[in-house]
């Protein structure tokens, strides 16, 4: 059972931290105590971020910075936490959870580890790009809001997509995205882990929801709690998207079973 009543949510590529404030306040209401740190070269509006595309800081990070900048976040804290993380959050997630830093760890469409496939055509239209291969990695990938439309909010309303953009949206490195797929992302799956649960959406083209279920299926040691939850309708965009409570609401009622 876990114990801590702290939680660290873990940001993912692509998207600042405000993306997290229902998140945060929602779980605050339940006596959690919640911090949403941004990345690096990351701590101010999406808009200012946006301004200063091409970003050399920002383009210049890389997977295991963002391992080692979580890692003093994690250890500077009173205890051990909880860790809740989307997308490349989800895969910064499970690389903590293996070094033993979490009570509990929850990974929200995340990111795949180092040798997990997928053969979805949605995923490789949606991700392509952001890994910049025949362009110059020292500028930052900043997605167009088709590419957005597809990636993140497909399904939502114009409207939706276009307000989302604008207050989320951020320039990224192309190198981080490329590392998910070296030995930085490795996990051994057979080693006994915190409770960990997976959350896939049916409707996520960036990271579809096979792809989930295959990396929680990974988890082979038989001691520890690893858990899977698909919810139908959810898109990349889940920690915005209507009803994203839902989501929340399953988090909170698996810790609590814990």
């Amino acid at each position: 059972m876990t114990h801590s009543k702290i939680i660290v949510f873990i940001t993912g590529a692509f998207v600042s931290s405000d993306g997290w404030n229902d998140w945060k306040e929602y779980f605050e209401q339940q006596g959690y105590r919640t911090i949403a740190p941004a990345w690096p070269y990351k701590d101010a509006p999406a808009c200012t971020l946006r301004q200063r595309h091409p970003d050399a800081e920002v383009a210049s990070l890389r997977l295991t910075d963002l391992i080692a900048y979580f890692i003093g976040i994690v250890e500077a804290l009173p205890e051990k936490p909880i860790l809740i993380g989307h997308s490349m959050g989800g895969l910064i997630t499970q690389l903590l959870v293996q070094k033993g830093l979490a009570t509990a760890g929850i990974a929200i469409h995340s990111l795949q580890p180092q040798g997990i496939f997928t053969f979805k055509f949605s995923f490789y239209k949606a991700g392509w790009a952001a890994l910049g291969f025949f362009t110059d990695a020292k500028k930052t990938f900043l997605m167009s809001f088709a590419q957005w439309q597809y990636a993140f909010t497909n399904s939502m309303s114009y409207e939706e997509q276009k307000d989302a953009y604008y207050k989320l949206l951020i320039p990224e490195s192309k190198l981080v995205v490329r590392d998910a797929t070296t030995s930085a992302a490795k996990i051994d799956f057979t080693r006994p882990h915190a409770p960990l649960l997976f959350l896939s959406g049916s409707n996520d083209h960036f990271i579809p929801a096979s792809l989930n279920y295959t990396n929680y299926k990974k988890y082979t040691h038989t001691g520890s709690i690893t858990d899977y939850k698909e919810f139908v309708g959810r898109n990349h965009f889940v920690l915005g998207q209507p009803g994203w409570q839902e989501n929340a609401n399953f988090i909170l009622k698996w810790l609590n079973e814990l």
